[in-house]
């Protein structure tokens, strides 16, 4: 089985082809989210077209995405236009083939799930650290989508009450704002300029206030995550994002967890993601092979 697989971020499009699940040719190109989601969908559109022999489409996608009907239901403002864009119905129409879209971080979560670190583990969180904070739940080895395709917001978990309580932005408060990779490296700028980027901060730990500023940032993602624990129970929670590629952030959340969390949650792995850059296309794969598949079951129970 082909699949062709695209992973749409704010800065870049990846892409490439899965043949009975195994991934090759991986490329990129601009996003230029700037000129909005029309521009976006043409984009893909014409990388399609410059394939043949392929069986289905895999797209994982920036946004909450309404999984059913393939229908981006909410973008914010890095990518213009993209609300209401009906990727699944259009490509479909175009290439007639069945198109499985779904939210990046949760088609990197099925990636994870089948490839990767959550392999063998039918229940856990995923979270990355970037920009801001995104999430994923599986259960059951599915993806809980929540009431309207919007669930695993963890970014939006409220740590610091006071802070939301007199905000003046929605994130004021949240856990995005003082656990994603931008939190830190805001932190590292203020000590020092120089240190704008997680790699800068890493290079210099042995800087004085560098190490501590990476403690206080250690202990933010600690208070989201012992919420997040102690409400799911999960067996598994896994860490992604490019700053969590640093061995040493994983041991320092290891080592001090048990100091969040009642002890009868004492169980729960916390594990490195292992796909990188790969996850959301794998995940868009496997979800783009398995609707294929549910296609042809139908097909075969109507003749």
């Amino acid at each position: 089985m082909k699949t062709l697989v695209f992973d749409i971020g704010g800065t870049s499009i990846k892409y490439g082809c899965c043949i009975d699940g195994q991934l090759s040719a991986v490329k990129e190109t601009p996003t230029e989210a700037q000129k909005g989601g029309r521009h976006i969908l043409e984009t893909v559109a014409s990388l399609i077209c410059t394939e043949q022999g392929y069986d289905a489409i895999g797209i994982s996608t920036a946004g909450q995405v309404d999984a059913c009907s393939g229908t981006i239901i909410y973008a914010n403002r890095n990518i213009p236009a993209y609300t209401g864009t009906r990727i699944r119905e259009e490509l479909e129409s175009r290439f007639h083939v069945p198109v499985a879209v779904e939210n990046d971080v949760n088609a990197a979560a099925m990636g994870e799930a089948v490839c990767g670190a959550g392999q063998g583990c039918p229940d856990f969180l995923c979270l990355t650290y970037g920009t801001g904070v995104g999430g994923a739940i599986v259960m059951n080895g599915e993806i809980f989508h929540g009431s309207s395709f919007s669930a695993a917001e963890f970014g939006a978990i409220v740590t610091h009450s006071e802070e939301k309580l007199r905000q003046k932005d929605f994130f004021d408060g949240c856990y995005e704002r003082y656990a994603s990779t931008t939190a830190l490296v805001q932190r590292a700028m203020a000590l020092d300029p120089a240190l704008d980027s997680g790699r800068r901060i890493f290079e210099n730990l042995h800087r004085p206030g560098v190490h501590e500023i990476l403690d206080s940032w250690v202990d933010e993602i600690l208070l989201g995550l012992s919420s997040l624990i102690h409400i799911f129970n999960p067996s598994c929670v896994i860490l992604g994002g490019g700053v969590m590629a640093q061995p040493l952030i994983l041991k320092m959340i290891q080592a001090r967890i048990g100091r969040f969390i009642m002890p009868s949650f004492a169980h729960v792995s916390i594990r490195p993601a292992l796909l990188g850059n790969t996850a959301g296309l794998l995940g868009a794969n496997y979800l783009a092979s398995r609707l294929c598949e549910d296609k042809q079951k139908k097909r075969e129970e109507t003749t």
